[in-house]
């Protein structure tokens, strides 16, 4: 897998792009994740009250991207792929400090992240959508942007966190759902993440 030629693409467009860009592509690879998790916080809050189905959805989307996470991580000490700020023979500097040796490239947690809270809370909160998955397109995008991940390293992260979340609704939805309808029927301290 490689995609240094359009890595290098990318980073000469973003060493020619004005400062405050750069300054908004640096500060979207950590605000596109807090955005994500403050609308999968807003989503859990509006279902909680709903039918039981809502509510286990949304209770799904920060556990699918926990387990997304840790799968990103171990594919990263799996394949143990040098960034590309150190590895790309005549690219421009990364916009951002270079992550230090040890922290692998592939895939992109970021994108990981990102994929799994909006296809999370895209399933969770239909009309989220159109906000959810064009930022976690942005936020894996701005990691190349900065210089620290391949094109192929954001795309495969996509894929996991997308197909991750996937898998939680699938697996889990109904399980999660009974364990709703139990927790209602059980007298009070769970009632707050699951109010009737």
């Amino acid at each position: 897998m490689n995609s240094t030629d359009l890595y290098r693409d990318i980073t000469d467009v973003a060493h020619g792009a004005p400062h405050w860009l750069r300054t908004l592509a640096d500060l979207g690879t950590e605000g596109g994740l807090l955005l994500l998790m403050a609308v999968a916080v807003l989503g859990w809050w509006r279902a909680r009250r709903g039918e039981p189905r809502a509510v286990a959805l949304a209770v799904l989307v920060p556990v699918a991207t926990a387990a997304a996470y840790v799968l990103s991580e171990i594919v990263k000490s799996t394949v143990d792929e040098e960034r590309p700020c150190r590895a790309v023979v005549g690219a421009a500097a990364s916009i951002v400090p270079c992550p230090p040796e040890g922290d692998w490239s592939f895939p992109s947690n970021h994108s990981t992240i990102a994929a799994a809270l909006a296809v999370g809370i895209s399933i969770a909160w239909r009309t989220a959508l159109w906000l959810a998955l064009p930022v976690a397109v942005l936020t894996g995008f701005s990691r190349i942007f900065v210089g620290v991940h391949y094109p192929h390293d954001v795309l495969v992260g996509l894929g996991l966190g997308t197909l991750i979340a996937a898998l939680a609704v699938a697996l889990l939805g109904d399980p999660v759902t009974n364990l709703v309808l139990r927790m209602r029927s059980a007298p009070g301290r769970w009632r707050l993440l699951v109010a009737a």
